[in-house]
Parts: structure tokens; C-alpha cells; sequence
């Protein structure tokens, strides 16, 4: 059964075409990556479509995870860089 109550969320960083990154939070990372890949994701995303999903961080609940992404999209270009190493080390 996949209520509202027990879905996982996830933050994610996505690489976009121009190298930028974009930050966004989902309960379907696939479905999710498509969207941005074919124009249908953010705003931002549908003038410069994202290329792969770069960091993904597992939350228990939507709130948890609106609250690390509001973390993370305050970082430096530099600090998020340096969540991606750490994240691709630990995989």
C-alpha cells in the first residue's frame, strides 16, 4: 500500500545541460529525472533541461526533506561541489 503517510521523500542535486545545478525534492527520483530530462520539471529546468541526478539524500517525511533543500540551495556553487565528492565517495 503507498499512502501519503508512507511514501520516502529525497533531495536531489541534478546536473543540468548548462553545468548548473538544481536543487529539488521528489518521492519518485526516476519519474522525477524525466520530467526534468523532457521539459516537464521546474522552471528552470524546462530552459535548461537536467542531464543526471549528480546527489540524492533520503528524508521520512515531505517536511524533512522541504527543509534540507531550502539548506542546500543556500550553499556556495563550491560547498554543493563538495556535497557531490562526498556523496559520490560514499556510494
Amino acid at each position: 500500500m503507498n499512502t501519503i503517510s508512507s511514501l520516502q521523500y529525497f533531495v536531489y542535486i541534478l546536473r543540468c545541460v548548462d553545468d548548473t545545478l538544481y536543487t529539488g525534492i521528489t518521492n519518485d527520483l526516476a519519474r522525477r529525472l524525466i520530467m526534468h530530462q523532457t521539459g516537464r520539471g521546474g522552471m528552470y529546468t524546462r530552459a535548461h533541461p537536467g542531464v543526471a541526478m549528480v546527489y540524492v539524500e533520503k528524508c521520512a517525511r515531505r517536511g524533512e526533506a522541504l527543509r534540507r533543500e531550502i539548506v542546500i540551495k543556500k550553499l556556495s556553487r563550491a560547498q554543493k561541489l563538495a556535497l557531490i565528492v562526498e556523496y559520490e565517495k560514499a556510494k
